[in-house]
Formats: C-alpha cells, structure tokens, sequence
C-alpha cells in the first residue's frame, strides 16, 4: 500500500494501527503466514479501531475518520505551513500530493478480498458505523463532528489532487494539531515530565451579546482583539472592576467570536507564570494568534510572582512574539495589594518613589484597561428583565422586578452575576413546577 513511501506523514500518533493494517492488506494471502495469526491481528486492529472511535465520539466509516483523524493531527512541513492562511508555494506541494496519493488508495481499498481470505466480515460493520452516545472523552461534538464530515469529504475525493485541496482548506479554516481542532488550553505537568498545552474540551459557549450592557467596554475589546486577529498592532488587556461584572464571561465570548479566525487562547495561572517562556516558544511559530489569559490576577505583598510577568509581558531580551498577547481579568485595578502599614513603610524609606513604580509597573504594561462597575438598580433591573426573557421567564414585569430585588439583598448585591443567578433560580423552580 506504498505507506513506506511517505514521506511528510509519517511517524504519526495512532500511526501503530495503520502499520498493521497496511501489513493485512498486503498480506492477506501470502501463504508465507499463519492464517489464524492473520486473522487475530485483523479482530486486534478491529477492537484498536472501535476503542479509538468510541473514545473520540466517531462514525459513519471508521476506516475512513480513522485515516482522517491521522491527517488532522498530524503537524508536518506541509499541515503547520497551511494552517490559517492555506495554500502555500514550492516544492512542498508536490510532496505532498505524492503523500494525498497514498492516502487516497487507503481510502479507495476495498475490504472484500481480505475478509473473504481471513474468514471475517468484522469490517464491514465499520463501514457504516452508529455512535449510540454521539459524545466523546477526548473531543466534543464540534471537533467530532469536523472530523466525520471531511471524512466523508475525502471519501468523495475524485483523485489525489481533489483529496489534496479539500485536506488544504480544512486547514486553513481550523488548522491542525491540537492547537488547530481546540480553542482553549491549560497548562499541565505530568508526573516526571515536561510542561504540556492540553485542551480544554467542555467551553461555556457565551457570546458578547450575552452580556447585557456595558457597550462601551465590550467595544474597547472587541476593537483590541481585532486589531489582533487581523494582524494589526494590539496591545496586553487588562480589565478590571467589580466582582460578578462579566470581565471573565467577556473574554470567554471573545474567544468563541474569534475562533474561525485562528484565535485560541491559553489559561495560566498565577503559580505557573514560571512557565511562561515555554509556553512561548511553542507557540512563537505557530499561524494562530494566542491570548494567554489569566483570571482573577492579583498579588499579595509578599508574593513576588509579579516580577516574572512583567518581565515576559515587556522588558526581557527577547522580543514578545506579534502572535502573543496578554488579557487578564482582576478586581483590583493595581493589582498588588497595598494596606496602610505600606504607606507607614514607605514613610521610613529613603526612596519612596521607586517602591511605589516598582508596584505600578505591571499594570503599566497592559496598554488597554477596560473598567467594568457594578450596576445601578435600572441598569441591573435591565439585565434581569433581558436574561428572564432569553430564559423563557413569563413573570409579571412587576413581580419579576420586586423579586430580583429582593434577592440581590441576599445574594451578593447589585450585579450581572447575581441577575443571572435569579435568573437560573427562577428556571430551575419553574422547571419543578412543571416537573411536578
């Protein structure tokens, strides 16, 4: 089946299964090998084949997403250089026609001959594969759902320079790899081993429009994040303001807004900002643009995490990459905590000026602040009468009101955070009304 001859796909991840299953197909009826041996590896690629569908939530022709999942994941010269921007010149191209070839006769195989010669006709039920869950652990049903539909595209292929654009645009919409299937990522440390970017498959899917009011701040963001995702100069964002006010919900909006356009973003937190520089060099080179985000930044006193970050932000030797930007979310402006025994510190020191830059110069580093305040009682009466109404909420306008008052007294204040937990009250003791 000419695998042996890749030259750009190879040493795939799950690439063990398709060695396998290139032996079977060349040696089905080679009299030089122990039929029932054969025929055990054939049930051995099966159950491997079935364990990684059920496991990524895939169907239709496992044959088929299988080869598809290789081709999507697999970050080579040729996938990483179309990522985002598709199509590009030289010599690649031809190689990887040659490599689109090969594949396209994986695709192309008929199973007849080798279920007949091995005495199984497991594969067949492959073919047309039902996922009873329609969910998977390892990807949620966007990627899934991706992934079986350029299957079945590359099925229909007509030859290997068909099968080679549809693989080129798909990767210039989503892109490759992990960093191209999944929008979110965090930072994690295997026991033993190196900091690894995972994905983040379960994102609350919030929109900007979701977030009633603030007008003023979300254009302050919408317009920085474009700026950047569209190759302009953008600057680090900090917003900051009261608790419960959608500083957070924003930026998950921002994110699912500007995915289709090759963000993604990666969460850090405060005890990993040690990690920073690894995150950046694997990104740098990468076609995406990346928001490293950090929620609920603030320090105390003591605590000298700071320092490291501003001088990733903006002062070490090595240039911040064009693709990198900053946004954190805090509920103090300053983000260093500062009490009045401080000020009683400073009174005794010599130079009382450098302490005070010394604590200001990290925010000074976010060139965009967006400040987002608590509600007044119109405003906040607004987002609870818009939220009941998205929620399906039919409630008296008065009623609603009076008792979105009371519960504010209770729960927290005046808040967008609070609207929506009246809210999700509200749905959930109606539900069980009509439950009953």
């Amino acid at each position: 089946m000419r695998t042996n001859e890749l030259m750009l796909y190879k040493n795939m991840d799950y690439g063990e299964l398709l060695k396998d299953m290139t032996f079977l197909m060349e040696n089905h009826g080679n009299s030089d090998y122990n039929r029932e041996d054969l025929r055990s590896l054939l049930f051995e690629c099966v159950n491997r084949l079935l364990e990684l569908s059920v496991s990524h939530g895939f169907e239709g022709n496992l044959w088929h997403t299988y080869l598809t999942f290789l081709l999507v994941n697999d970050e080579n010269a040729y996938s990483t250089s179309c990522e985002i921007v598709g199509r590009t010149e030289g010599s690649i191209n031809e190689i990887a026609l040659h490599d689109f070839s090969i594949f396209k006769e994986l695709f192309d195989y008929d199973f007849t001959a080798l279920e007949k010669d091995l005495g199984a006709d497991c594969i067949q039920i492959l073919m047309d594969y039902k996922n009873g869950s329609r969910t998977g652990k390892v990807f949620n049903r966007r990627v899934r759902d991706r992934i079986c539909h350029l299957a079945a595209a590359l099925g229909s292929a007509v030859d290997a320079e068909d099968f080679r654009k549809k693989m080129t645009q798909f990767y210039k919409e989503f892109g490759v790899g992990r960093l191209g299937l999944h929008k979110a990522f965090r930072i994690e440390h295997p026991e033993g081993g190196n900091m690894e970017i995972v994905p983040i498959t379960n994102i609350a899917h919030v929109h900007l429009d979701d977030l009633v009011g603030y007008e003023i701040a979300k254009k302050k963001l919408i317009d920085n994040t474009e700026a950047f995702v569209q190759g302009r100069r953008a600057n680090n964002c900090l917003l900051f303001g009261d608790a419960g006010t959608g500083k957070s919900s924003s930026i998950k909006a921002i994110l699912n807004q500007y995915y289709d356009q090759g963000l993604r973003m990666i969460e850090v937190y405060k005890h990993q900002f040690k990690d920073l520089n690894d995150v950046i060099a694997q990104i740098k080179n990468r076609n995406y643009k990346f928001i490293i985000y950090m929620d609920d930044l603030s320090f105390e006193e003591f605590e000298i995490e700071y320092k490291y970050l501003k001088a990733v932000i903006e002062g070490g030797l090595e240039r911040k990459p064009d693709n990198v930007l900053i946004y954190a979310t805090s509920n103090r402006r300053h983000l260093i905590r500062e009490t009045f025994r401080d000020k009683a510190d400073r009174d005794e020191e010599l130079h009382t000026n450098d302490t005070v830059q010394e604590k200001l110069s990290l925010v000074a580093r976010f060139g965009v602040t967006i400040y987002f305040g608590s509600p007044d009682k119109k405003e906040f009466q607004e987002i609870v009468r818009v939220l009941a109404k998205k929620g399906g909420i039919n409630m008296p306008e008065e009623e609603l009101l009076l008792e979105a008052n009371k519960w504010e007294l209770s729960h927290g204040g005046l808040s967008g955070r609070t609207a929506q937990q009246f809210v999700d009250y509200l749905s959930g003791f109606v539900g069980e009304k009509v439950g009953r």
